[in-house]
């Protein structure tokens, strides 16, 4: 049974920081990412790494970098810098193989406050 395990989220002020996690257990997965979705806006991506390289949405590039424990099945979204409008929740997603199901956690609620 697959499933994603997500921590981390919580309240920081401009210019702060946080670690989210997330475990993917119960198969081994060829890509993993983390998304996020503000209220009223549609979901997107924030960061995915497969075979060891990250992709970054642009507006997180220099600020956010993630990384994977591939012997955890568990990566990480490290953000410095944050800023009011990277408040959203935070949800991560993890595929098994190409064009294969795709693997949502809870979420995470993120809010950076001015």
């Amino acid at each position: 049974q697959v499933q994603i395990v997500e921590s981390g989220g919580g309240l920081v002020q401009a210019g702060g920081s946080l670690r989210l996690s997330c475990t993917a257990s119960g198969d081994t997965f060829w890509y993993m990412g983390w998304y996020r979705q503000a209220p009223g806006k549609q979901r997107e991506v924030v960061a995915s790494i497969r075979s060891g390289d990250p992709d970054y949405a642009d507006s997180v590039k220099g600020r956010f970098t993630i990384s994977r424990d591939n012997a955890k099945n568990t990566i990480y979204l490290q953000m410095n810098g944050l800023k009011p409008e990277d408040t959203a929740v935070y949800y991560c997603n993890a595929l098994t193989r190409l064009g294969g199901p795709s693997y949502w956690g809870q979420g995470t609620q993120v809010t950076v406050s001015s």
